[in-house]
């Protein structure tokens, strides 16, 4: 005797929200007549987290909390003890999509150390401007051997909603040296860990070139980045694990000099 069993969800996209109704049916197929004790479905949402390779054993303490964050569990009784009758059974179901306890309800998301199974929020817009030149630079050691440049441009905000584009403008005013590429670098930082130590590892998630060869000096280059779907989530930070996203301004120059400028996002859906 065959039998099988199968969950569909109403909704196509699958995309829900705190408070929603999530519904659909359980779709049993069988030869013959099935005996059974009872059937229940059972809705689970949790974070979990992993160290990465480099990071274990360094924080004895965190493996405490890499256990999964329950923060939601649901089970409904659909059908009591009895029997379902040969061929295609369908029975419908409705879930309430609340949190457990003062938990929050995170958007679902899957990162290389932090993965959420199961927000919307206010954004005010932050324009930056900025000045790149050998004298801004960080964690330069030999700054008196870097050619002489000055790059400025602008980013219409760093804080962003997911589904727009992060987009802006930059200017090599002047650059002894030949410009080979300009990118833009979008990096998730992913951080977990507890009181006693944490654990953060930086990933590229996507790379852009926005110029190839020497550009022309004074020409207005545009900055446009869509982020990517399967790779980013609103930015999130809580007790035990942080979700965060930089971008990195990368300028490689002819005689092998890199030159990098980082900024901070928050991503926000709206």
């Amino acid at each position: 005797m065959g039998t099988a069993l199968d969950i569909k969800i109403k909704r196509a996209n699958k995309v829900y929200h705190c408070g929603e109704i999530l519904s659909g049916v359980v779709v049993i197929t069988s030869k013959d007549t099935v005996q059974h004790q009872g059937i229940s479905l059972t809705m689970e949402g949790s974070v979990n987290l992993q160290l990465s390779a480099k990071s274990v054993g360094v924080f004895e303490a965190f493996y405490n909390s890499v256990k999964p964050i329950q923060i939601i569990n649901s089970t409904i009784e659909m059908v009591k003890p009895g029997k379902l009758p040969s061929g295609k059974t369908e029975i419908p179901f409705e879930f309430p999509l609340h949190m457990k306890g003062n938990k929050v309800l995170y958007e679902t998301y899957h990162g290389v150390f932090v993965n959420i199974q199961s927000q919307k929020g206010k954004l005010m817009p932050s324009p930056v401007d900025f000045t790149i030149t050998p004298e801004t630079l960080q964690n330069v050691k030999e700054r008196a051997s870097l050619p002489k440049f000055l790059i400025r441009g602008h980013l219409s905000s760093t804080n962003c909603i997911i589904t727009q584009p992060l987009t802006g403008e930059l200017v090599v005013e002047n650059a002894e040296a030949a410009v080979k590429s300009i990118e833009l670098q979008l990096v998730r930082v992913e951080t977990c860990g507890c009181a006693e130590g944490y654990a953060r590892d930086a990933t590229e998630i996507q790379n852009i070139q926005i110029a190839d060869g020497d550009v022309c000096r004074g020409l207005p280059i545009p900055i446009y980045m869509v982020f990517p779907r399967l790779f980013t989530c609103p930015t999130l930070e809580t007790t035990n694990f942080k979700v965060e996203f930089e971008v990195n301004i990368v300028v490689l120059l002819h005689d092998d000099h890199l030159i990098t400028e980082n900024f901070p996002l928050k991503l926000c859906r709206m």
